[in-house]
C-alpha cells in the first residue's frame, strides 16, 4: 500500500512506534514525515539511536514520550527540538525513559520472546536507573547477587526500512541491522518500507537475508529513497551535508517550522521530496561500486 495508507490505517494517535532500529542506517524518514503530515499526536517513540527523525517528530508536536538510548543529531550533536521539549516543554512536554543501547536490545528481545523481562548485570550502579523506573535491580534467585531486570517492550508498530521486499511480506535486509530483528518480532504490527519490490522467488532464494518472517508483516510500502538522509547499503550513502543543514536550520522553534514546511508540509510524496533535494545531489549519493556476495548453495540434497 502507499505510505499514506499504511500510516493512516496502522498508526493511530497514542501509538507506541519503534523507528530507526538499525541505528544510523535504514532510518525510515519517509514514514516519520508521513506521521507529521497526518498530524499524529501522543506517540511514544522507541529506538536506540534515532538521529534527527525523533527530533523532527518532537518538533512537530507528535510525541508525548521517548524510550531511547540517545536522541540528537549524530553528525552535529544536539537535537534542538528534543532539548527544547525536555527543558522547556516546547512545543509540548515529553516523558523520557532512558536506556542504554544494550538494554534497549534486551527489552525488545524480551518482547519478541514473550518474556516479561531479561536479567542482566549491565547498568548496575549507573544513573540510568534513576531516570527509568521500569529498570529494576533485584537479587538473583540463583546466587543472590544483584541483577538488573530489563522489562519487555512491545511496540504497537515497528517501521522497518529494508533493501527489498515482495508483495506477500517477504523481505531482505543486509548491512548493520542494529535491533531491527528484535523490534520486528516484538511489535504488534510491522510496516516494511522497501527500496525495491521483487518477486517472491528472489526472497526465497536467500532465506538468511530475511529480516522478519512474512507472516509478521502488516503492510509493505514501496518507497525508493525513503531512508534519506540515512544510508541504505547497496543503494545510497549517507547525506552528511543534510544533517549539518538541519542542525543550522533547527536551532530555534521558528527556524524548524520553516524547515518543516519546506521539507515535509509542502511535500505530498517521496518523489517530490527527492525532486526538491535535486537530481544531481541524489545521483551523487548513489552507490557506484559493486561488492557482491559470493553465491551460496542452499540445496540439502
Amino acid at each position: 500500500m502507499t505510505m499514506r495508507d499504511a500510516i493512516a490505517q496502522h498508526v493511530p494517535d497514542g501509538s507506541s512506534v519503534a523507528l530507526g532500529l538499525a541505528l544510523e542506517a535504514l532510518i525510515p524518514f519517509a514514514a516519520g514525515h508521513e506521521l507529521i503530515r497526518q498530524n499524529r499526536r501522543d506517540l511514544t517513540l522507541i529506538g536506540p539511536i534515532s538521529d534527527i527523525l525523533f527530533d523532527q517528530l518532537i518538533g512537530a508536536g507528535c510525541v508525548k514520550a521517548i524510550v531511547a538510548a540517545w536522541v540528537g543529531n549524530v553528525s552535529a550533536g544536539l537535537g534542538y527540538n528534543y532539548r527544547r521539549a525536555a527543558e522547556t516543554g516546547v512545543p509540548n512536554k515529553i516523558h523520557i525513559e532512558d536506556h542504554s543501547n544494550f538494554t534497549m536490545a534486551l527489552s525488545l528481545l524480551a518482547g519478541g520472546l514473550g518474556a516479561p523481562f531479561i536479567p542482566a548485570r549491565t547498568l548496575l550502579g549507573s544513573d540510568i536507573l534513576k531516570t527509568n523506573a521500569n529498570l529494576r535491580a533485584a537479587a538473583s534467585p540463583l546466587d543472590g547477587e544483584q541483577v538488573l531486570l530489563v522489562p519487555a517492550l512491545v511496540p504497537d508498530v515497528a517501521v522497518l526500512h529494508v533493501q527489498r521486499a515482495d508483495e506477500t511480506g517477504g523481505n531482505h535486509c543486509w548491512g548493520n541491522l542494529g535491533v531491527s530483528e528484535e523490534g520486528g518480532l516484538a511489535a504488534t504490527k510491522v510496516i516494511v518500507v522497501a527500496e525495491e519490490i521483487v518477486g517472491v522467488d528472489v526472497i526465497k532464494s536467500d532465506p538468511n537475508r530475511v529480516l522478519v518472517p512474512a507472516h509478521r508483516v502488516t503492510a509493505i510500502v514501496h518507497e525508493p529513497g525513503g531512508a534519506h538522509p540515512s544510508p541504505v547499503q547497496g543503494y545510497y550513502g549517507r547525506d552528511t551535508d543534510f544533517y549539518q543543514e538541519y542542525h543550522t536550520q533547527s536551532q530555534t522553534a521558528e527556524a524548524f517550522e520553516q524547515w518543516r514546511q519546506r521539507w515535509i508540509g509542502a511535500i505530498g510524496s517521496r518523489a517530490v521530496y527527492l525532486k526538491l533535494l535535486g537530481a544531481e545531489r541524489w545521483r551523487a549519493l548513489a552507490v557506484k561500486d559493486k561488492k557482491l556476495a559470493a553465491p551460496a548453495n542452499f540445496s540439502a540434497t
